[in-house]
């Protein structure tokens, strides 16, 4: 590998993409300029996973993607090409798919005395008294009597294995509570061995036995009784036809399975009571990804064996870490997995607010690269367009332009109805804290439950970073606790003042004790989901002012940033991490960076937007049903249809549809409001189908589709250039006007892609840009620059210096330029429209010497040189000192 990588490329694997096709294209993806080929998690998921974060084994690679076989060939590619490999792992949770997860079938079957039990973050002890040491699976689409009475539950027997079936659901049953059944059957069978397996199946240790010595005898006798069973039905062909007749009068005997079924480890349930009464961790509010105790040792290793055994190989190079703020204690784990592979390059999807900073005690390179998606395109927007854009938005919805209400609001409906029985689960601990503590033990549980939810609706940040048992409480921890604290008083001036004061120290492990400090742990792996849900999954679908600016990690409240404020960020990425990633599209983006290009012009044009959404607005006012879309849904259409034109109607209902239930004002994934959803359909479908509307539409955006792309080619320039490494994602290159998943998942043609990086070998710039529509500037600009950067990594890779360079001139400030390394200058232009090709007199302050653009193939003198003349043969510039040209 090389010393620094040059850069990395996101492919996503799925079942029709697998390991050998990811293999197919290093030769590419190396002729591109690219070091790290960057996959998507490849262990053993769900089966059909199309994108891989439902692991259900760690232990193996993934059978749809080809397996290890495939695996070792992409590595054996790799190798030859002299390229890095990058995987995305996900520690903080595990896909609980029937009996496709072997750990959680174990646990289901074994209750506590499993032996993977300590793997899942359950909480057997606050189990409610209706179901002691149960755990609940809500996973029925009716009340759980009525299911049962309309015989869709029923017990299915086979290969020495007793499994209880819903539908495609498998669960299996306890073999501690068989005897019974066994009983019965040996009782018309009267056959011994049957006899001695229903006694032995009485013997086994109960589930709530966690004691070593019950554990393993449980789980060595309950593997005897499953031979037995097994040669009972080669040998014993009545008592095996005695065993299924049973089996089918259970079936037929509501009261007998409801017996059966109620001495289990788990308890089935409605669907819906997952919102309050869960007792476990999942992630976010996914029911089907359960919560993992990667903070035990035990459970670390199990998780990252093989990925840890591919680092100390060599054969991966980079890990990417999947959601750490899920995790209990990020600091531990990333020191463990430092200490575990030490040489690996480590970044982390760590979302980061304005403002915040990534832990200091993280030995990790750094983020993904949401904080700079965000930072670079703000260099586009006008901030001129704010007040006017605010105003139309708050004249079509009738509400405020006031963001910061709507993530409150948001959040606090996020954590009351998706997030609720995480919610409980703290609320019962408070209670029990409260108890502990004479001064607060009257509090009444509403008044817990208000406090906590306040709190957690008003956190700033995704979460805190406070440990115990070490103590550690920092500044930023501080800051933040407090924050919340304060606005949730002041927004809850009914709730006691000493109770705000009482949870400001639990939060910060002032207050002594393990529960207290268990408080303060758990309440930080609440935050983070209700932040991700409530902003990125809500409020990014409400407000609509820009939607360019609705990205994750972003905030739509801050309506662009200056040229000085970019450049010191990069300084300061230069100086403190070099080496994270700098992306503009990843699997997760609401937009691609080429739908937001486009978009961003609207700030640059707030009256004239205005006055077309007028129009439209007029124009369909036929196409609209009572039932909707609302004002504010049509709105974002609008936005929607610009930013991706031309787009198809199958793909635009798609997004409306995702979009108008993650809102959820009108609709949601949980209650979906079908009368609503087809009104929004139906107009989505009558507007594309509208000869005059379509004309209207495609007559305003054509003036936009090349300032659009030039914004592109300039956050594109600046993502190559910048402090840090460029990550591309899959099919970027290209124009792609790509929207939210699954729209951004659609298959890739790489055979196109491949054509054109040939094609672009022999060409001209004159005939790069004639061939515009085809994405080969695009393609050219990260071809050129990954070039450089592999040429020159000691300008352009983790050590380089970083250093702004000066523009003057009447057009200065629709301008950005900095040098890398002494030998490297970079001049990418923003706010175009506005500028409308423009330069006048605008200068760039060149360091002396001589120069070559690696874009144009022309020669530079260094000094004050035109930019009017710079930008002419191509939108972006980027120079390297002559003498040192590769």
């Amino acid at each position: 590998m090389r010393p620094d990588p040059v850069a990395t490329y996101r492919l996503q694997l799925r079942p029709e993409f697998g390991l050998d096709a990811a293999a197919g294209l290093v030769s590419y993806l190396d002729r591109l300029g690219v070091s790290h080929v960057y996959l998507s998690p490849c262990l053993q998921a769900v089966r059909g996973s199309a994108h891989g974060y439902d692991v259900v084994d760690p232990t193996r690679v993934n059978e749809d993607l080809g397996g290890e076989a495939a695996r070792r060939r992409l590595c054996d590619a790799l190798e030859a090409a002299g390229m890095g490999q990058m995987l995305d792992i996900v520690p903080n949770h595990m896909a609980v798919a029937g009996d496709q997860n072997p750990w959680w079938w174990d646990v289901l079957e074994n209750g506590p005395s499993s032996r993977y039990a300590l793997y899942f973050d359950v909480d057997w002890e606050a189990s409610e008294e209706r179901w002691p040491n149960k755990v609940l699976l809500p996973v029925l689409g009716d009340h759980y009597g009525r299911i049962l009475e309309a015989q869709e539950l029923q017990v299915r027997y086979g290969g020495g294995v007793f499994t209880l079936q819903y539908h495609e659901h498998a669960f299996p049953l306890d073999p501690s509570t068989l005897s019974d059944l066994l009983c019965k059957a040996y009782a018309a069978s009267d056959s011994e061995l049957l006899g001695f397996i229903a006694e032995s199946c009485a013997r086994l240790p109960r589930p709530h036995v966690t004691l070593g010595w019950a554990v393993e005898r449980r789980h060595r006798d309950k593997d005897v009784i499953r031979r037995l069973l097994v040669q009972l039905a080669g040998e014993e062909p009545e008592a095996h036809a005695a065993i299924l007749d049973h089996v089918d009068r259970i079936n037929q005997d509501p009261d007998a399975l409801d017996e059966l079924i109620e001495k289990q480890n788990y308890r089935l349930a409605w669907w819906r009571t997952a919102g309050r009464d869960l007792g476990y961790r999942r992630f976010f509010d996914i029911n089907d990804l359960a919560g993992l105790r990667v903070e035990e040792e035990e459970v670390f290793e199990a998780i990252h064996a093989l990925p840890i055994r591919w680092a100390r190989a060599g054969e991966v190079h980079g890990l990417r870490i999947d959601h750490p703020d899920g995790l209990r204690d990020p600091a531990q784990y990333f020191d463990r997995l430092h200490r575990a592979c030490p040489d690996a390059w480590v970044v982390v999807e760590k979302i980061l607010e304005p403002g915040e900073s990534l832990p200091a005690d993280w030995p990790v390179a750094g983020t993904t690269g949401y904080d700079f998606l965000n930072l670079v395109q703000g260099l586009f927007v006008d901030p001129a367009g704010e007040v006017p854009l605010s105003g139309l938005l708050e004249e079509l919805s009738g509400e405020s332009a006031d963001f910061a209400e709507q993530v409150h609001d948001c959040k606090r409906q996020v954590v009351k109805e998706l997030l609720g029985s995480e919610l409980n689960r703290l609320v019962s601990l408070f209670v029990e804290i409260c108890e502990r503590h004479r001064r607060h033990r009257d509090y009444t549980r509403h008044e817990l439950y208000q406090a906590l939810l306040e709190v957690a609706s008003c956190f700033p940040v995704y979460r805190t970073y406070v440990r115990h048992p070490q103590g550690e409480v920092s500044e930023a921890d501080v800051h933040y606790v407090t924050q919340a604290i304060d606005q949730a008083r002041e927004r809850r001036p009914e709730l006691d003042a000493e109770l705000f004061d009482f949870l400001h120290g639990l939060l910060l492990l002032r207050i002594p004790g393990d529960r207290e400090a268990e408080l303060a742990m758990r309440f930080q792996q609440l935050t983070g989901p209700a932040m991700a849900k409530g902003v990125e999954d809500t409020a990014f679908y409400r407000f609509h002012r820009l939607i360019a600016l609705n990205e994750v990690g972003g905030d739509p409240a801050c309506f662009g940033v200056s040229v000085e404020a970019f450049h010191a960020a990069c300084a300061d990425a230069r100086a403190h991490q070099p080496l994270a990633l700098l992306a503009t599209s990843t699997h997760d983006t609401k937009r691609s960076e080429d739908v937001r290009a486009r978009l961003l012009l609207l700030s640059e044009m707030p009256e004239a937007w205005s006055a077309v959404v007028s129009r439209w607005r007029e124009h369909n006012a036929t196409h609209r049903r009572d039932e909707g879309p609302d004002p504010a849904t049509e709105y974002l259409l609008y936005q929607t249809l610009v930013g991706a034109w031309p787009i198809d109607a199958e793909r635009a209902s798609d997004y409306m549809e995702k979009a108008v239930r993650e809102a959820k004002l009108h609709t949601s994934w949980t209650q979906p409001n079908e009368a609503y959803e087809a009104a929004v359909r139906h107009f989505v479908n009558a507007v594309l189908e509208d000869d005059g509307f379509r004309a209207d539409l495609d007559s305003f955006v054509k003036p936009l589709v090349t300032p659009g792309r030039i914004n592109g080619l300039s956050q594109t320039l600046l993502k190559l250039t910048a402090p840090g490494v460029p990550d591309i994602y899959q099919g970027a290159e290209l124009w792609d006007l790509s929207l939210v998943d699954p729209d951004n998942r659609r298959p890739v043609d790489f055979a196109l892609r491949e054509r054109l990086l040939t094609e672009l070998e022999g060409m001209s710039v004159g005939e790069i840009l004639a061939r515009s529509d085809k994405g080969l500037p695009k393609l050219w600009v990260i071809r050129q620059a990954l070039q450089l950067r592999r040429h020159h990594p000691a300008w352009l890779g983790g050590q380089g210096d970083y250093q702004p360079l000066e523009l003057s001139g009447a057009r200065a400030a629709h301008g950005v330029a900095f040098l890398r390394g002494e030998g490297v200058a970079v001049l990418a232009p923003r706010l175009v429209h506005t500028l409308g090709g423009d330069w006048g007199d605008t200068v760039l302050h060149l360091p002396p010497g001589h120069w070559h653009n690696v874009l144009t193939a022309e020669p530079v003198d260094g000094g004050d040189v035109s930019v009017a003349h710079l930008l002419a043969p191509f939108p972006v510039a980027l120079l390297v000192r002559e003498e040192d040209r590769p």
